[in-house]
């Protein structure tokens, strides 16, 4: 039997209040990613950046938010979780704000580092470790793939909208007269305010939230981890491969990539992925049942081999509107991995190991995709070279499909 954490605040829409308040910040959160990811990239070359300092930029974002990740995700039980979510919604609110002030590379550098900034619509940071930590506290076990499910649909919808928004509020303001710079770093600085929008939602987190105090004590080792190390390490390992090669190829960059290409126009740029981003949403709901239908460990890699193909495809497309349409064929299948990924870590490591095997996983994964924009960079500003990224990307994502399949298909989540 489960030892969960009671809430004693009233439930909405038939969920505990923290359920709910842990979908509502994952939802702001992702909003403002998904927001900044379409422009950052364009942004910072507008600012007379060479797109070898943006990838160097881009890797110093994702290095820094491993050394955040690691250090407080393996100390949320014992600091607080609704700490280092505060902690963590300043540092983001800080990160934006240095973005859209200032074109000191020193300082933007340093804002990378030890900010909360991400040139993809995906999480950074420590918010999903912890967030999924706790989640896990409020949902029966049979039921958190399907939680996860959904938290990812509202993420992923959210990161989609604020992609369209982007797209909006940039065209807007040029329709007002303001040069594409102003408007650009306009969507910076509220990228800052909606870490202070996600700080204040963090604030009303209730007690239960809490890692449970009772039981018997975890060990205090680096990562947090004891009887499912070594599980966790073989799977942090084939995570980092996955990430390093989906750093190749993130949103921004991809955004820059069609940019590039084809002079695709911001405020087109942001439809493309808004509706990419919606269609990798509604994914997200077909992956419990496969999950349960045929295991996660083959709904994880018989999804996500045929995106990668279709990535590689996305060059050799000779028009606008056909690479768009491979694109969305990728996306609509690239993100059923997701939650089942999420549902994989949890299922194997015990419960007193949940937030540290998120935030070991979650940093094997950023530490995957810091180095690899840094080396992305170089190529795309190399009209050469541009497509270069995306068949390194679809060919690396294929072989961690492939080790992962060939590593985890046996034991009992490769198939119920």
């Amino acid at each position: 039997m489960d030892a969960r954490p009671m809430t004693t605040a009233r439930p909405i829409l038939g969920l505990p209040a923290d359920v709910t308040l842990l979908f509502s910040t994952r939802i702001v959160r992702m909003f403002a990613y998904g927001m900044l990811s379409v422009v950052l990239a364009v942004y910072l070359a507008e600012c007379g950046f060479s797109l070898a300092r943006v990838g160097a930029l881009f890797s110093a974002a994702l290095a820094g938010d491993l050394v955040i990740t690691w250090w407080l995700t393996t100390r949320a039980d014992r600091l607080g979780r609704r700490r280092v979510l505060l902690a963590g919604a300043l540092l983001m609110a800080g990160a934006g704000a240095v973005f859209a002030t200032t074109g000191n590379i020193v300082l933007l550098a340093l804002a990378a580092t030890i900010g909360v900034i991400t040139p993809s619509a995906k999480e950074v940071g420590p918010f999903l470790a912890v967030e999924q930590a706790a989640l896990a506290q409020f949902v029966p076990s049979a039921r958190i793939t399907r939680t996860f499910a959904w938290y990812q649909l509202a993420g992923a919808g959210a990161g989609a909208a604020g992609a369209g928004c982007c797209g909006l509020l940039v065209g807007l303001t040029g329709a007002w007269g303001w040069d594409p710079l102003a408007g650009q770093r306009l969507v910076v600085l509220a990228y800052a305010a909606f870490g202070l929008v996600l700080f204040g939602l963090f604030l009303a987190l209730s007690p239960a939230a809490e890692a449970p105090s009772g039981g018997r004590a975890v060990p205090r080792t680096w990562l947090g981890l004891h009887a499912s190390h070594r599980t966790v390490l073989k799977l942090s390992g084939l995570f980092s491969i996955d990430a390093f090669a989906g750093g190749l190829a993130v949103d921004s960059l991809l955004a820059y990539w069609f940019h590039a290409r084809f002079g695709t126009s911001v405020a087109t740029l942001g439809a493309i992925f808004m509706a990419a981003n919606l269609l990798a949403a509604l994914s997200a709901l077909a992956a419990a049942p496969l999950g349960e239908r045929f295991g996660l460990v083959n709904t994880m890699v018989f999804t996500h081999l045929p995106s990668n193909v279709l990535l590689m495809l996305v060059p050799l497309m000779p028009s606008l509107p056909l690479a768009v349409g491979v694109l969305m064929l990728r996306f609509s299948i690239s993100q059923m991995d997701v939650p089942t990924r999420q549902a994989l870590v949890i299922a194997s490591v015990a419960e007193d190991e949940r937030a540290a095997a998120n935030g070991v996983t979650a940093i094997a994964r950023s530490l995957g995709s810091a180095i690899s924009p840094a080396l992305a960079g170089p190529l795309y500003a190399s009209v050469a070279l541009l497509n270069v990224p995306l068949y390194a990307c679809g060919a690396l994502k294929s072989a961690y499909d492939l080790l992962l399949y060939r590593g985890f298909r046996q034991n009992r989540f490769g198939r119920r």
